[in-house]
């Protein structure tokens, strides 16, 4: 399959987009996780699943409107990024479990120049998000708001 330039383009720009949304959902989502976890005490699940579905409601509206520029059905949408979210959430959350206690990562000691506590659960947080961000580019790029092609209207 040869990508002609324009789609490459496209898709670079989709790209750029798709990062700035990201830095956004990655600073509501790590806020909000440092927030309940570190100051409030919540254990890590909890701290995790509210945080990230903040980020979740971030993301659907911005990528909706802004980096895949769909407008035809969004309750179709919102259930396929929904299912795409708990898919690569599942995912995160597997990594940060074999990180957390395969490599036992929540003991991990505080290092002198990040200024936390549970330094661990934060640093997997971080690396879970990153194994989040790829799939659901990806998902999301090719499953929930991939562009129909003349076939896919022909044969529908």
């Amino acid at each position: 399959m040869k990508i002609n330039r324009a789609e490459a383009r496209k898709t670079g720009i989709q790209l750029i987009k798709y990062g700035v949304i990201g830095v956004m959902n990655t600073t509501i989502t790590l806020v909000s996780f440092w927030l309940l976890n570190t100051l409030v005490g919540w254990p890590f699940v909890p701290s995790n699943v509210i945080a990230s579905v903040l980020g979740l409601i971030n993301s659907f509206c911005w990528n909706r409107s802004w980096v895949f520029s769909k407008g035809d059905n969004w309750r179709r949408d919102a259930a396929l990024f929904g299912s795409g979210w708990l898919t690569c959430y599942t995912l995160q959350m597997l990594v940060s479990w074999f990180l957390l206690e395969g490599l036992d990562w929540k003991h991990m000691e505080m290092i002198p120049w990040l200024p936390m506590k549970k330094t661990g659960q934060n640093i997997v947080m971080i690396v879970g998000m990153v194994v989040f961000t790829l799939s659901n580019y990806a998902y999301n790029r090719f499953i929930t708001f991939r562009e129909k092609k003349d076939s896919d209207v022909n044969a529908g």
